[in-house]
């Protein structure tokens, strides 16, 4: 009979071997990155020396390919959380507003999808409550990809929208909210203790589009962790059991991201006295109207190219955060 040693032992014989070949995979992509760059070097000696323009166009895409791998691996350094590099969970919610608030939400969804895609990232989508008429009330989905927590926590907090509103028939502005919460996904080797007591499980009727089955049964679940007041649910499977372990994941990822919290604010408060963390601050704006602009309000970091934005490309936005976090100033 094998005992409890035994299976911590492989755990953490697992832990490692994933580690050296993490460690592995860094080495032979800076090795990589090392024979790029010699290549360029031996590209320009030799259009230098026959005098060949005809290398030029090859030389600079090769340049902004080595630069933008530098990039990635400098931000990959910054990456020193316990869960930095691994999946995250992405929960949308919509802000007062009604409609223009829930299209809002389905616009940031949308932003995050195709910032995945430029990653080759996997989504997987855990939970979806339509909006009345248009857009998203909430969702919870899930980004699978190397360093996708680490990269997306800098979406945590709340976007503002101002635009001449779409749905306002006189044509008027109007200024949304939405709400963006990242937590990391959480392995089951990792001790998080849930006793069974502590749950509150109901069940019901899932109200989003899922076919026949989904809307005939009560699959859908809503957990409550009831010394926390933690509440998570999910409709999105077709089966109950499904919905269960979904939410339990999403529970247990927030349970994590509270003691990360926790430990946040007792860092910012040994560092300034008394400055609380606002995790649900304003951390930035998306202006269409009267002129296009997005901007970071914790570091300034700011583009007039709103369309780019909102088809994914928020990568200048996550390395001026973790550039700013690294030097203490978020």
């Amino acid at each position: 009979m094998l005992d409890n040693g035994f299976w911590d032992k492989q755990q953490e014989a697992q832990k490692i071997i994933q580690r050296l070949a993490n460690l592995r995979d860094k080495v032979a992509s800076f090795q990589a990155l090392v024979r790029e760059y010699e290549e360029l070097e031996i590209l320009v000696e030799l259009g230098l020396e026959e005098n060949d323009d005809s290398l030029e166009q090859e030389i600079v895409e090769g340049l902004d390919s080595v630069s933008k791998q530098v990039e990635e691996m400098e931000l990959a350094v910054l990456l020193k959380g316990p869960y930095d590099r691994g999946n995250a969970i992405v929960a949308l919610h919509a802000g007062a507003g009604g409609t223009e608030a829930q299209d809002w939400v389905g616009m940031l969804l949308r932003m995050y999808g195709r910032w995945a895609e430029r990653r080759r990232f996997k989504i997987e989508i855990l939970d979806m409550l339509p909006g009345d008429e248009a857009g998203v009330k909430s969702a919870t989905i899930e980004v699978l990809g190397a360093n996708a927590y680490g990269y997306l926590l800098a979406e945590k907090g709340v976007h503002r929208l101002v635009r001449i509103s779409p749905f306002d028939a006189a044509g008027r502005r109007h200024t949304s909210f939405a709400s963006v919460d990242v937590l990391p996904e959480v392995e089951e080797s990792v001790n998080v203790q849930i006793d069974p007591d502590d749950l509150k499980i109901d069940t019901f009727r899932s109200g989003g589009a899922g076919g026949q089955h989904v809307n005939k049964t009560d699959s859908a679940v809503r957990m409550t962790h009831l010394p926390t007041g933690i509440v998570v649910s999910c409709q999105n499977e077709r089966s109950q059991k499904a919905n269960r372990l979904a939410a339990m994941k999403m529970l247990r990822a927030r349970l994590v991201d509270l003691e990360i919290q926790k430990k946040e604010a007792e860092l910012i408060a040994l560092r300034s006295g008394q400055q609380e963390i606002a995790w649900g601050s304003q951390i930035r704006s998306y202006v269409f109207h009267p002129y296009s602009m997005v901007k970071d309000h914790r570091t300034g970091w700011e583009t007039g190219n709103i369309n780019a934005v909102m088809d994914g490309d928020i990568d200048s936005f996550i390395s001026s955060y973790l550039k700013e976090k690294a030097r203490g100033g978020v």
